[in-house]
């Protein structure tokens, strides 16, 4: 460690462009690639002054009062579900993310769920792939054109999706309070959302009011000719549920970009040919990823200078 520069712990991988840039300014410690955390907090604990992390990483809180020295958490992500905000208040610590960058990618990335979910665009690659065009036709899709869309989550993504949704057919949404400016249906119910929805997107935050919100009633409700969207967090749906309904035929499939214990995913989902699987890209594009490795730079240049941070949550 260099005694004149703060020690920054780096908690998940991140582009090359942004590890340069975090090392331009601190001591980065890949806290993902170590083997004896224990010792090595003995040693330098009272000399980190920041945690660069993930959305889908956080920071647990035994770290954070690991870190007597921490004043920032910078998230590489839009997501804060994994980061206790109270505790990091009371400790007078903190904490940013990275609004906004990611609205469009996110939105963009949903809308295409929803198509090659109906359109059955992956199983039809496989389908030519594979050389079985020669010897018979795939079975017919399902038209995207006249479907009912529910959003669960009207916030800046859930927005975005619902307008881009609005080209195909009729959009309806639920969440904590209705949108006095949107121009779509509000419907205070999620299960009579779901059930007046042939396609329900999650766009919702993570947390304990949403944890497995949806479960077993709203996947009834969503039907046998149902498909669900899940660009929010995993712990928004009961995943086992999840997997039983899709199993049973209680819903017809569903695309997924996010799960419960990410990076794995159940073997269940995996062998379903009625589910589409991402691994969490929704915010995968490089000028997406370039603008938020910016606004993280931006966060903890401005704590360190003293000066206001651009999107500080604390």
């Amino acid at each position: 460690m260099t005694p004149d520069r703060p020690i920054a712990l780096q908690l998940c991988p991140l582009s090359p462009a942004m590890e340069a840039a975090l090392g331009d300014r601190f001591d980065v410690v890949r806290w993902f690639e170590m083997q004896d955390h224990e010792a090595w907090l003995e040693a330098h604990a009272a000399g980190v002054r920041a945690v660069v992390t993930g959305g889908h990483v956080g920071i647990a809180n035994t770290l954070m009062e690991q870190l007597p020295s921490l004043g920032v958490v910078a998230i590489n992500g839009v997501g804060f579900d994994k980061v206790d905000l109270d505790l990091a208040g009371r400790r007078g610590v903190r904490v940013s993310n990275t609004p906004d960058v990611l609205t469009e990618d996110v939105a963009d990335l949903a809308v295409g769920l929803v198509i090659a979910l109906l359109r059955g665009i992956v199983a039809a690659d496989r389908h030519v792939r594979d050389q079985r065009w020669p010897t018979g036709e795939m079975p017919l899709a399902r038209k995207v054109s006249g479907r009912r869309f529910g959003i669960v989550g009207l916030g800046r993504i859930g927005a975005a999706i619902a307008e881009r949704l609005s080209a195909f057919g009729p959009v309806s949404y639920t969440g904590r309070t209705p949108k006095a400016a949107a121009p779509y249906a509000y419907v205070a119910d999620l299960a009579e959302l779901a059930q007046n929805s042939d396609v329900l997107v999650l766009s919702c935050a993570a947390n304990a009011q949403t944890k497995a919100l949806i479960g077993p009633a709203i996947l009834d409700a969503l039907g046998p000719s149902g498909v669900l969207v899940n660009v929010a967090r995993g712990a928004v749906v009961d995943e086992a549920a999840l997997i039983g309904a899709l199993a049973e035929g209680r819903i017809a499939g569903a695309a997924l970009d996010v799960y419960a214990d990410e990076p794995r995913v159940p073997k269940a989902l995996i062998g379903m040919p009625n589910v589409i699987l991402t691994p969490h890209i929704a915010s995968a594009t490089e000028e997406g990823r370039r603008r938020m490795a910016e606004l993280v730079l931006e966060n903890l240049d401005a704590y360190f200078a003293g000066t206001p941070m651009p999107t500080a949550l604390v």
